[in-house]
């Protein structure tokens, strides 16, 4: 009997929670919901939606490649050139960092703490923030947009490499330091080559990140595709429009392909 009534007592209680759960989450959903304002669609909306439509369907093909001035093909090229530059100076500064924050590397607590306590600081930031910043620093172009990206994700990748390290086999540093292996010699020999993998996985998904966080970081005037984008939209261009969005599409599709092809043949 006593048993019986403790899975009646267990049934009803988490049923409760369930029910707990559910009234938070909807009275969450109700709330966001009933602070947006919505006035209805613009009488401009259906025109400016068909003239969209219109450029995707008939894109300005003349713009892909222009000899003599700016083009599709630049400003594609010029935008993956952020994201890998940008990539490439976030793993200088995230490895170190990361290391710094892996609590088993640390013989002190604060140390590892006060890594993690850097990285979440630094992934508060935006890539928009960050691009803004730098703009007023070094001015509009590609220069700041690559700053931006690059700072930006040294705190997620940070992170993920310090996860990656508390994650690994403690056997072979233990090895080497049972054989009277230095601290260098722990790290090269014991911890990077179980970890390589994992850091090359991380990098290559926040660069499928960066790619797109690239196109849209022109809006504001940090380089790239999105500069043209924004002048485009501004001035009605709808068929530049329509063959820039169709060019991002696929560059970012190409991207995203070949970094989950080469995450699977490393992982």
């Amino acid at each position: 009997m006593r048993a019986s009534h403790s899975l009646t007592k267990q049934k009803y209680m988490r049923r409760a929670k369930f029910i707990l759960l559910f009234i938070i989450i909807s009275s969450m959903y109700i709330w966001a919901f009933a602070g947006i304002q919505y006035s209805g669609l613009l009488d401009s909306a259906w025109p400016v939606t068909k003239s969209i439509i219109s450029g995707f369907v008939s894109p300005d093909l003349e713009y892909i490649y222009n000899r003599e001035g700016e083009d599709l093909l630049r400003g594609l090229v010029e935008t993956l050139a952020i994201a890998v530059v940008g990539i490439a100076l976030s793993v200088v500064l995230a490895v170190p960092i990361g290391l710094w924050a892996a609590r088993n590397l640390s013989s002190r607590y604060y140390l590892s703490s006060s890594g993690k306590v850097s990285l979440s600081f630094l992934r508060t930031l935006p890539d928009i923030v960050l691009a803004l910043l730098f703009i007023k620093v070094v001015g509009p172009g590609a220069f700041a947009g690559m700053l931006a990206l690059g700072i930006g994700a040294i705190g997620m990748l940070g992170k993920l490499y310090a996860e990656e390290v508390e994650g690994m086999d403690p056997g072979p540093v233990e090895a080497i330091i049972a054989v009277g292996g230095n601290k260098w010699q722990q790290l090269a020999f014991g911890v990077i080559p179980q970890v390589v993998p994992g850091f090359i996985s991380a990098t290559l998904y926040r660069f499928e990140i960066n790619m797109r966080s690239a196109t849209t970081l022109g809006v504001i005037g940090a380089g790239g595709i999105g500069t043209p984008l924004i002048f485009s939209i501004q001035s009605r261009n709808w068929e530049r429009v329509g063959i820039i969005l169709i060019g991002i599409v696929i560059v970012v599709l190409i991207v995203d392909l070949l970094s989950s092809y080469l995450r699977k043949k490393i992982v």
